[in-house]
Parts: structure tokens; C-alpha cells; sequence
């Protein structure tokens, strides 16, 4: 095996991935798989991501599904327990925090709750799963954590209050978490996907008004495509993201750029 291939693989390794069920996870997963790693798949609801581990094991790697609402933070912690189950004593090397929501309103308009269902997947989940994964990590002095943040950690957005709080606050973690941990071995990175089509962007890609305006915005001249954020995750999972620390990887087809 090469330099460059030692570099990239991921034998030997076993990925938790969040919400892979589908979009942006179900392909981080995949990719994860196709270098080399076994893939812990979650997703909220049981047998969400049968999908994902069945793809997975065709790919000749092996593969569990999890599943949690990740608002409820003993659920978060029971999946944290399964997942080290699943892995054993050759602990988990590689975490990818996907899993995340948003909805949509005025300001003023939104409520406590809307406000709750929206941090406590997005932020408060990561941040205990990094916690409870993170401590095997440190004993071992390896390990990756990979967020998913978003354009919205750089911008405020429009009636999405919570999303940009929350994704905000995500590129503030990775980068505390990275200054602890990354003396330890340990890599805290995210990346910040522009627009892609997931069901999260289905009503902006719905609108008439700001589809067209978002697609005039973006150099590459599309919106992105979950496979699209395959080759940035890989890498930031690999030895090759060994002295990568607290970085977002904007993933955005030039979008900030413009």
C-alpha cells in the first residue's frame, strides 16, 4: 500500500455516524465504508437505518444499526452505551455528529418548544456524544469527531433563529473541544455544507422566490449533492487529518466565496 493510500484508509476502524438513515449521513456512512471503516448507523427511529447497514455490509464491511431521539438526552446517553457495545473493546475511532433538524418561522413567531426541538438534537446531542464517545478517544490517544456545522455558523439566515444558533454554537465546540483534546490525540474538526439537497432544504428548494436566488449565489452553478460531502469527510477521518484541529471545511461550491 502507498503513502497516499495508508494515509486516506480506514481499516481497522469503526465510525458512529448520526442520522444515516438518509441525506448527508447515509452518504458520510457509505464513504466511511468504502475506505475501510465499519459503520455504526443511527438513525431516530428503529429500523430507520436498515437501508444504510445493509448498503454498508454490501460493501464487505460490518455494520449495526442504533437508534434514539436525539432530543432526549437519556436516549443520547443509551446510544452512546449501545454503540460501545457495538464496537467492543476496540472502542469507536471515528464520530460523525450529522444528525440535526430546523424549522422554520418568523422571530417573533417562534416558541420554547420550537426553539428546544430544534438545540437539543443539533447542539446539546453533539456535545454529549462527543463527551461520552470523546473519554474512549482520550484513553486511546486517537481518535476523530467530525460535526456537521453549515453556512448558517457564518450567517444569520432568514426565519431560522434556533438552526443558526445552533450551528453558531457547533463551530464554538468543535474548536473548544479541539483546544482540549487535540494534545491528546484527538481531532475535533466540522464541516459546513452550503446548499444541498436534503430534506432539510426541501421548502427553500420548493420556493419559486429564493430557489432561484440561492442557485444565482452558488459559483458552481448547482446545489450540492450528499455524495458531495464524501471526500471532505473521509479526509478529515483519516491519519491524513492528523494536525487538523478545530477547523470548518466549508463545503459550499463556492457559496461564501461569491
Amino acid at each position: 500500500m502507498s503513502m497516499l493510500s495508508r494515509l486516506f484508509s480506514l481499516d481497522g476502524r469503526i465510525a458512529l455516524v448520526t442520522g444515516a438513515s438518509r441525506g448527508l449521513g447515509r452518504s458520510i456512512a457509505l464513504g466511511l465504508a468504502e475506505a475501510g471503516a465499519d459503520v455504526i448507523c443511527h438513525s431516530s427511529q428503529a429500523g430507520g437505518a436498515s437501508e444504510t447497514v445493509r448498503a454498508v455490509e454490501q460493501l464487505g464491511r460490518r455494520a449495526w444499526a442504533c437508534a434514539a431521539d436525539l432530543s432526549d438526552r437519556a436516549q443520547v446517553q443509551s446510544l452512546a452505551d449501545e454503540a460501545h457495545g457495538a464496537a467492543g473493546s476496540a472502542g469507536i475511532h471515528i464520530l460523525v455528529n450529522n444528525a440535526g433538524t430546523i424549522r422554520r418561522a418568523p422571530a417573533a413567531d417562534v416558541t420554547p418548544s420550537d426553539w428546544d426541538a430544534v438545540m437539543r438534537p443539533n447542539l446539546d446531542a453533539a456535545f454529549l456524544l462527543s463527551q461520552a464517545v470523546g473519554r474512549g478517544m482520550l484513553e486511546r490517544r486517537q481518535g476523530k469527531i467530525i460535526n456537521i456545522a453549515s453556512l448558517l455558523s457564518f450567517q444569520g439566515g432568514i426565519t431560522v433563529p434556533a438552526y443558526t444558533a445552533s450551528k453558531h454554537a457547533i463551530a464554538g465546540v468543535t474548536k473548544a473541544l479541539a483546544n482540549e483534546w487535540a494534545s491528546s490525540g484527538v481531532q475535533v474538526n466540522a464541516i459546513a455544507p452550503g446548499y444541498f439537497s436534503t430534506d432539510n432544504t426541501q421548502a427553500l428548494r420548493d420556493n419559486s422566490d429564493r430557489a432561484p436566488q440561492i442557485l444565482a449565489r452558488i459559483p458552481a452553478g448547482r446545489w450540492g449533492e450528499p455524495d458531495d460531502l464524501v471526500g471532505a469527510a473521509v479526509f478529515l477521518a483519516s491519519r491524513a487529518a492528523d494536525y487538523v484541529n478545530g477547523h470548518l471545511l466549508v463545503v459550499d461550491g463556492g457559496w461564501l466565496a461569491r
